[in-house]
């Protein structure tokens, strides 16, 4: 690999892009009664990740200030889509809703799921697949999981489902629960991965109840990777990946700053309480660099070395994954990670070749387990 190589000669895969998941959208998709609820949603004005009822605004005490936050970017359709990744050189984008980031949110056992079933029907009818290199997650919903292990059962062999989309903003039970262990158990056995994406939300629920703070300043600079931290914490010491060995999990949309800190601190803990963790065959710190880490919101520090070093630290250059959050407002362009000083094969593998491995797909985002069935079948 040339070390004047361009974004434009690698694969490029962006672990975070955001359809526009409305009411409108998902309504001929949905279970009755819960259609009703969605079509009577039709003429409300709509704000950034913000409809009442189907994307809860908590935050909503807060002064409204000008600027790009409350400006509603969306992409609606796949030819959309499409083209705008292609203006960034983004060959493969894997596709988060928007609205249904704040899913976890409700409190009802039936809507959550009945809106999951509905965005899965809608992503894969409308969405994966349809243009070049557009890639689906379906929802799994928390308040219900054994709908959603049906639903996983339901898409695991629909060659443009890559993943699973774990809900982490308001959730009230975090992910390293018992009563999620089905879902894991099943998205092991069908090979696809988990992912946990967050959104800035308050919540009576932790990690999210962030009453204390009076600006969006501090609540979103902390809320994504305290959501992270918080569900990791429990899926370790509940011993998830000890489990689930073969299962895949990302974190999504908290930086990587983070983890070095996690792994750091954990270690610690481990050595000292070790006896509550009997099921833990290593240090935590292992398991840490065993999971996938998406670069979106990128930190800039001064001095670009900085972050390299944070990455060298939990073994980013095999785990960490390009991510834009495309088109949100604190979208990142793929030069902030191609551009920091790596060497080319690192490159590389941040930009495409780890997310490749995590998804198990090949430059064409198709799924290399189906294909090999259909090569074993003589399809």
């Amino acid at each position: 690999m040339s070390s004047t190589e361009r974004l434009s000669d690698i694969v490029v895969v962006d672990v975070d892009v955001h359809v526009h998941d409305t009411p409108t959208e998902l309504a001929p998709y949905c279970d009755m009664p819960w259609r009703k609820s969605l079509e009577a949603l039709k003429d409300v004005p709509e704000r950034y990740l913000s409809l009442p009822g189907y994307a809860p605004d908590f935050g909503g005490t807060l002064p409204v200030w000008p600027g790009g936050h409350f400006e509603n970017r969306a992409v609606d359709t796949p030819e959309q889509m499409r083209q705008e990744l292609s203006k960034f050189n983004i060959d493969i984008g894997i596709l988060f809703p928007d609205n249904l980031l704040k899913i976890a949110t409700f409190p009802q056992i039936d809507y959550p799921p009945a809106l999951a079933r509905a965005y899965n029907r809608w992503i894969v009818d409308k969405w994966s697949d349809k243009q070049a290199g557009l890639k689906g997650l379906i929802v799994a919903a928390p308040q219900d999981p054994a709908d959603a292990v049906k639903e996983i059962e339901k898409y695991k062999n629909e060659q443009g489902i890559v993943g699973i989309y774990l809900p982490c903003a308001g959730l009230d039970t975090l992910w390293g629960h018992p009563k999620y262990d089905p879902i894991f158990e099943t998205a092991e056995s069908a090979g696809l991965p988990v992912l946990l994406h967050s959104v800035q939300v308050l919540s009576a629920a932790f990690p999210c109840n962030m009453y204390q703070y009076t600006t969006k300043f501090g609540q979103h600079s902390i809320s994504h990777s305290l959501s992270m931290m918080a569900n990791m914490i429990r899926m370790i010491e509940t011993g998830v990946p000890v489990r689930f060995p073969n299962l895949k999990i990302a974190f999504i949309e908290g930086g990587v700053s983070w983890v070095p800190y996690m792994m750091m601190r954990l270690d610690k803990e481990y050595i000292e309480r070790r006896r509550e963790l009997p099921f833990l065959e290593h240090p935590p710190s292992y398991y840490i660099r065993k999971m996938f880490y998406a670069t979106q919101p990128i930190e800039e520090p001064e001095d670009p070395k900085d972050l390299v070093k944070i990455m060298e630290v939990y073994g980013g250059a095999d785990n960490t994954m390009f991510a834009s959050d495309w088109p949100h407002h604190d979208f990142d362009h793929p030069s902030k990670v191609f551009n920091l000083p790596l060497s080319p094969e690192i490159k590389r593998k941040i930009m495409g070749e780890n997310a490749l491995k995590f998804f198990n797909i090949d430059p064409h985002g198709r799924r290399l387990n189906l294909l090999k069935g259909v090569e074993a079948s003589g399809n």
